[in-house]
């Protein structure tokens, strides 16, 4: 039987990929849209060629691979060239997580994207299990990993879907404001009840 595809995300700083990863060690396939967005833009992939034209050289690196700052830092100003990339790349990346999730062997596969609703990737799976935690814990989290400034952080958040936005998708809500044993205990619970559906849904929930 095909596997049926639950959805992760969260905003930033969420820990997302604590959830995922752990998903991950009891035997979940686990694809990430972030690393299927990073594999289309690789040296020799048609989309690079794409943005250097459109963009200038001066968006690759010395060594040729996408300039992944620069390119953000442009299209974070421009609402413009956020979309322009956007249509380049979402069909791309949505064919890169297909060709992968076409590979999982467990009873239910995982497709991690902090931009699931937003994108619109959420039509693509089977069931939504939001990550979900006060806005914060998530500045303090991503500030303190990604050793960057709160304005910066503040941006990436007003980028991404509100909090009720991504809530109001969900099929499934991990509150991940506690440590990281508690969260693992909750992921557990979670995969237990998955391995009991069927296609995602159960006798009342035919979505």
């Amino acid at each position: 039987m095909k596997p049926w595809i639950l959805g992760l995300t969260g905003g930033i700083g969420s820990g997302k990929t604590a959830v995922a990863d752990h998903f991950a060690s009891l035997g979940v396939h686990v694809v990430d849209a972030d690393q299927a967005a990073r594999w289309v833009v690789e040296p020799g992939r048609p989309a690079l060629l794409q943005i250097a034209e459109h963009f200038g050289e001066d968006i690759l690196l010395p060594s040729g691979e996408l300039d992944r700052a620069a390119l953000r830092e442009r299209v974070f100003r421009s609402p413009d060239e956020r979309k322009w990339l956007e249509q380049l790349l979402h069909p791309l990346i949505r064919a890169e997580i297909a060709r992968h999730l076409a590979l999982a062997e467990s009873p239910y596969a995982i497709m991690v994207s902090p931009l699931l609703v937003e994108s619109g990737q959420y039509r693509q799976v089977d069931r939504v299990l939001v990550v979900d935690v006060p806005e914060a814990l998530q500045v303090q989290r991503t500030i303190g990993r990604d050793r960057t400034s709160e304005e910066q952080v503040r941006a990436i958040l007003k980028v991404q879907a509100a909090r009720e936005e991504r809530l109001r998708h969900a099929d499934d809500v991990l509150l991940n404001d506690r440590d990281l044993p508690w969260l693992k205990s909750e992921v557990e619970r979670l995969h237990h009840f998955y391995l009991t559906l069927r296609g995602g849904g159960n006798e009342c929930d035919h979505r």
